[in-house]
């Protein structure tokens, strides 16, 4: 067996590039041709005609090309054209008897027709048709039924596949049109992605280093206060400086990690997200970091929640502390924890300046709002049952979760 040669094409790439060559070339050029085609067809039996029949004159011959000249402009003037050959092709027939075989520039119009032009244009024409070509066939002598049958069932096909044709255009055009639809879509669903994932990013960032600059700037303040009279609590200070820089760098990089898409199952720092599991550890860090009296109450059975509402649980409780540290001028806060059946609620309360001191209105509690909301759950913040500043968020658990996501 010989090897196929690799620049052999195979027949069917050959025809699809035929196709979408004929695509590409310009309709005039394309129904020139197929003019030239049926007046080469229609003459042919006067070329060579039957024994018996009459010679080709130059007045069959003009009233030939009057039926294959129109379909030049058949696409653009469909109806008209349709017009035109309808005319000339009883004429062509009753002049030259018998008439011709085959109404070859009929049978273009009416797929013409029937693809391009409109339903009463179609209507009328195929009804012309049927009714012309059975009166031109009963003045021909000696005319056959079967001659009858033939030519109707001719026009009838013709229609059909122009029909046809008008059909899958308009499927393709569907399709199409739908694909643009969808890209569209993706384009946009893709974009919403993008900014959400955004988003919560720049939440992230704002909560770790907000958090990690309030703390290291409480001890930075208090260091020097206390460098000569109690160094070992200076010591401390600068300590908890640097674990707490440690730390933001940590997630600083993990974050980063994730922008680059090179996060990996495991690393020394590419670490997991905190959740709750981290909060009591957050509760330590605030206490000991800031000597803000700082305990956490938890109530109910807990039980497991999706992930990213353990990470928006431990960072609205971040933020909430950071607020509590930067703004209220507290000495105390309680970080709360209450399960319910479908659902738990997170509170930070604080004995601090009230409700026009923290976060100002600013990132921090509208990131609070945004993380509770992505998670079906929703957040009110204001004065506390005792003075103070209070968060209250509620999340959902699983069942519930779904429920308010819709």
């Amino acid at each position: 067996m010989s090897a196929r040669s690799p620049l052999a094409s195979p027949p069917v790439s050959r025809l699809a590039r035929v196709l979408v060559r004929l695509r590409t070339t310009s309709p005039y050029a394309v129904d020139a041709a197929v003019a030239g085609l049926v007046l080469f067809a229609v003459s042919l039996q006067w070329l060579f005609p039957d024994e018996g029949d009459d010679p080709l004159s130059w007045q069959g011959w003009l009233l030939g090309a009057a039926t294959a000249v129109p379909l030049v402009w058949r696409r653009a003037a469909p109806f008209a054209t349709a017009c035109a050959v309808s005319v000339a092709t009883p004429v062509q027939a009753l002049y030259h008897a018998p008439p011709p075989d085959l109404m070859y520039g009929g049978f273009v119009v009416l797929y013409t027709l029937a693809a391009l032009a409109r339903p009463w244009q179609r209507r009328v024409m195929l009804a012309g048709w049927l009714v012309g070509v059975a009166a031109t066939i009963s003045h021909k002598e000696g005319a056959e039924p079967f001659e009858y049958a033939f030519q109707l069932l001719s026009i009838v096909c013709a229609y059909a596949l122009g029909s046809l044709a008008r059909t899958q255009r308009a499927y393709t055009a569907e399709l199409e049109d739908r694909a643009r639809r969808l890209e569209r879509e993706r384009t946009a669903d893709t974009a919403r992605a993008t900014a959400q994932e955004r988003a919560r990013i720049a939440r992230d960032m704002h909560d770790i280093l907000a958090h990690a600059v309030s703390l290291m700037v409480v001890q930075a303040e208090a260091g020097p206060v206390v460098v000569r009279s109690d160094p070992a609590r200076a010591e401390a200070a600068f300590d908890a400086i640097a674990t707490t820089g440690r730390d933001a760098m940590t997630q600083l990089r993990r974050i980063l990690g994730v922008l680059k898409q090179e996060e990996r199952e495991s690393g020394p720092w590419r670490l997991p997200p905190p959740g709750l599991a981290a909060l009591p550890g957050l509760v330590r860090r605030v206490g000991e970091s800031t000597g803000l009296v700082v305990e956490l109450h938890v109530t109910g059975d807990p039980r497991p929640l999706p992930r990213d509402t353990e990470v928006a649980a431990y960072r609205i409780a971040q933020e909430a502390l950071t607020n509590t540290v930067k703004h209220a001028y507290a000495s105390c806060a309680t970080v709360g924890l209450d399960w319910a059946e479908d659902e738990v609620t997170l509170t930070v309360t604080d004995d601090g300046r009230g409700p026009a001191a923290p976060g100002g209105g600013g990132h921090g509690l509208i990131g609070i709002r945004e993380r509770a909301a992505a998670c079906g759950g929703g957040a009110v913040t204001g004065a506390g049952p005792d003075g103070g500043f209070q968060v209250l968020v509620r999340l959902p658990v699983a069942a519930g979760r779904r429920a308010a996501l819709g």
